[in-house]
């Protein structure tokens, strides 16, 4: 296999009918860690709007159970990459997050907002990061995708075209980005916790290159100081040198889904694993059904982490 040969295969595709498996190839295929980095920023857009970074400090599940809440909130979307909206997997996700946003009291421009940054933030990482650039093809499926995505969870009037996502997203930030007490001690925590996926001695340098990727409408929502430039400019080049380096690189041959990443660990590797139906918070039930000795779906195993 060529280095462009898993482009050409999604370019043969159509991008609304098979929106899911062109999804699944950019994702697990093409930009698996991309993909990764680009929603974990997409997460501290979400906490600068004070309304939804408000609610989530109210919840607490990202201030005090930060990992537990990052893992579930991968997994979740994951189980519906991996095996499709129509597959039993997929839908029990799906159900889970729309049981969790049904205990909160979020609107649906919020919601849809927070779609929107699924879609735009891994398109302009990978513009700025990426071993390329994705197509307009490619595009089109991702906007599908979401949008169904946007369906599944009730969402109404989900942006159609992936201009429709990004004219949405940057006239809403504009709007309502801002400072709130509650949503800057989420982002803290969640800069502790990227730290201290890695040795204690080097925390602090993942903290810094964190800050170095957040662009200064999110630092001026947050109080935070800005990063130095030669520091910025550091890590950004890093980065992007990264991007060129994978593309000398053959093309992956197995599927690299978010289970498998490193950063995944509230849940033991093989044999055990986690349930699907078990993900994600359970306001005012006890706890999860795993928790209170339920039966659920089948559990899925975290298979081996090595990638090809």
């Amino acid at each position: 296999m060529e280095r462009y040969d898993r482009l050409r295969q999604i370019l043969r595709m159509d991008p609304e009918a098979d929106c899911h498996e062109i999804y699944r190839l950019i994702a697990v295929y093409e930009f698996p860690w991309d993909v990764t980095r680009a929603l974990e920023l997409a997460l501290f857009r979400t906490y600068a709007v004070p309304s939804i970074g408000r609610l989530l400090a109210e919840t607490a599940e990202l201030t005090e159970r930060s990992q537990k809440r990052y893992d579930d909130t991968s997994l979740l979307l994951d189980a519906v990459v991996e095996h499709g909206f129509d597959s039993t997997e997929g839908r029990t996700a799906i159900r889970r997050i729309n049981r969790m946003h049904r205990s909160y009291d979020i609107s649906d421009d919020d919601m849809r907002y927070v779609l929107c940054t699924f879609v735009v933030v891994p398109k302009r990482w990978l513009d700025a990061f990426g071993w390329r650039r994705l197509t307009e093809h490619e595009l089109q499926a991702l906007a599908h995708y979401y949008r169904t995505l946007g369906r599944h969870m009730g969402i109404p009037q989900p942006p159609r075209t992936y201009a429709e996502f990004e004219e949405y997203l940057d006239t809403y930030e504009e709007a309502h980005f801002g400072w709130d007490e509650g949503a800057r001690s989420v982002s803290d925590a969640t800069l502790r916790l990227m730290g201290s996926w890695y040795p204690r001695p080097l925390a602090p340098l993942a903290r810094g290159a964190a800050m170095a990727l957040l662009d200064d409408a999110l630092l001026r929502a947050f109080r935070y100081d800005p990063p130095a430039d030669h520091v910025r400019r550091l890590v950004r080049t890093a980065v992007r040198l990264r991007g060129r380096g994978v593309r000398l690189l053959p093309p992956r041959r197995r599927p690299h889904y978010a289970r498998q990443n490193p950063e995944i660990r509230s849940y033991p590797g093989y044999p055990r694993g986690y349930r699907v139906a078990d993900l994600g918070t359970f306001p005012g039930q006890g706890g999860s059904p795993a928790e209170r000795g339920a039966q659920s779906c089948p559990v899925t195993q975290l298979r081996d982490r090595t990638q090809s």
